[in-house]
């Protein structure tokens, strides 16, 4: 097969040659390139810093119908690393500058942006991807769609997954010289949920030390925010995207350092405490974005089999400082650590399992459906909205649709459900996680009793 040239040619190596580490699937040709960019529809959550080089390096990998969400506006703190924007961009939202950013660069493809949050779009907006590209720096947001990608698993009658209902995702982080670069296959690999012990609790200081003996600039400026502000504040809630309330937790910072005696107060490092921010490295973006990008180029097209699954990286702190300034006397001395690790998947998660399991009789309604699954142990979830194969069965807010499902209430959960003896519903509400509140979307597995020979099933019951 004749090697093509032009813009595609580095493309092509990967798509028009066999190989022994293909996937089984894996039929190379011009068309399955041209089907690459006609069909394959890629959804990138965040167009932050590793957002703008995903969206960078997916279009130039040959993906042309790309969706990016974001809910953040471009400050100028931005501009150092996030390079698809410019000055007179801040105050712009990130997912509409990037996406035109890409497209003024890079010709025929076709970027849709979505300034909202991400639980603002409903399963129907999700499902119409085929692969979700991950550039958060939350926890919580990276649940939550991890939730979203997980709901659409199905599983057959022997608890294994369904092929055609598996969304797969990447997911990209960083942190200062660190990043990683993972594969998740609902259903297949560990989703976030296996792995959350991954990703350490913040750091939380003692009051007694912010309040008493501070020692550290961290700790002066932990005193401005948490402890002066409601001081002198009273009732005012303290907005860390307001310049004017965080140049006054800097200004309180620097006073309190100023009297104990304590250096290395700024405005950045004010920012970065109050926002948990960590020192963002445009390297190690592009790094960790070009493995994901790779990554999703892999398991559209099976031109390779995709990593197993889980990739560290790390530049150490010397050799950047070694690169930046040129020296070249200690090269050798230090060296880049990348490491893939493969993890093993939960067989019981409550996310990409088959579900939990809740036997309920027939006149269950759906108020008692709600009020049992906000007391079972393994979900206490709080205001659920309810959803069952696409039909909104009850919405929590806003205010007009929880009026337009409020009859829902009173019906049995069986006639809602199409009177089935067991199916699949999905529920959206809150949960605690580590002493705070977080959105999760989960999927629970019916079945009502007496139906079609249903029996007792030892699970929990909704008598």
């Amino acid at each position: 097969m004749g090697e093509s040239t032009g813009r595609w040619r580095d493309l092509d190596k990967l798509l028009l040659r066999p190989g022994n580490i293909v996937s089984p699937n894996f039929e190379p040709g011009t068309e399955l390139r041209d089907d690459l960019q006609t069909y394959a529809r890629v959804l990138v959550v965040g167009a932050g810093g590793l957002g703008c080089e995903l969206l960078k390096d997916l279009a130039l990998s040959g993906f042309r119908n790309i969706d990016v969400i974001d809910m953040d506006r471009i400050e100028v703190s931005n501009l150092n690393r996030q390079f698809l924007f410019r000055l007179q961009d801040v105050g712009k939202p990130k997912a509409d500058v990037a996406a035109m950013r890409v497209m003024e660069r890079v010709s025929g493809v076709n970027i849709i942006p979505h300034f909202c949050r991400i639980e603002d779009k409903d399963l129907d907006f999700y499902s119409n991807f085929t692969i979700i590209a991950l550039g958060l720096d939350s926890i919580e947001a990276r649940s939550y769609i991890n939730g979203v990608a997980c709901s659409f698993l199905e599983y057959d009658s022997d608890d294994n997954p369904c092929e055609e209902t598996i969304k797969p995702m990447v997911d990209g982080g960083t942190e200062g010289f660190k990043g990683h670069a993972r594969v998740i296959l609902p259903g297949k690999t560990p989703c976030f949920e296996c792995t959350i012990w991954l990703f350490p609790p913040q750091v939380k200081f003692p009051l007694c030390t912010l309040a008493e003996t501070p020692r550290t600039a961290a700790h002066c400026i932990e005193y401005a925010h948490l402890i002066k502000w409601d001081e002198v504040h009273s009732g005012k809630s303290f907005d860390a995207d307001d310049p004017e309330h965080m140049q006054w937790v800097y200004s309180e910072a620097v006073k309190r350092a100023e009297l104990f005696g304590i250096p290395g107060v700024t405005y950045s490092l004010t920012q970065g405490v109050v926002k948990n921010i960590i020192p963002a490295i445009a390297s190690t973006n592009a790094i960790i974005s070009a493995a994901c990008a790779l990554e999703a180029l892999k398991i559209m097209s099976g031109c390779s089999k995709t990593m197993s699954n889980y990739l560290t990286f790390v530049i150490p702190y010397c050799l950047f400082f070694l690169y930046l300034n040129e020296v070249t006397k200690y090269n050798g001395l230090a060296g880049l650590h990348t490491k893939v690790t493969e993890f093993v998947r939960e067989k019981d998660c409550l996310v990409c399992g088959p579900g939990v399991l809740l036997e309920l009789d027939t006149s269950v309604t759906l108020q008692k459906f709600i009020e049992l699954i906000g007391e079972h142990p393994l979900l206490l979830l709080s205001k659920p909205s309810v959803t069952y194969r696409g039909k909104t069965l009850y919405m929590q807010a806003p205010p007009v649709l929880e009026e337009m499902t409020r009859s829902n209430l009173k019906l049995p959960l069986y006639d809602l459900m199409d009177k089935v003896a067991k199916d699949v519903i999905h529920v959206n509400g809150m949960t605690s996680k580590n002493d705070t509140k977080q959105s999760c979307l989960l999927k629970l597995r019916i079945v009502f009793k007496g139906i079609d020979g249903m029996t007792d099933m030892d699970m929990a019951s909704g008598a």
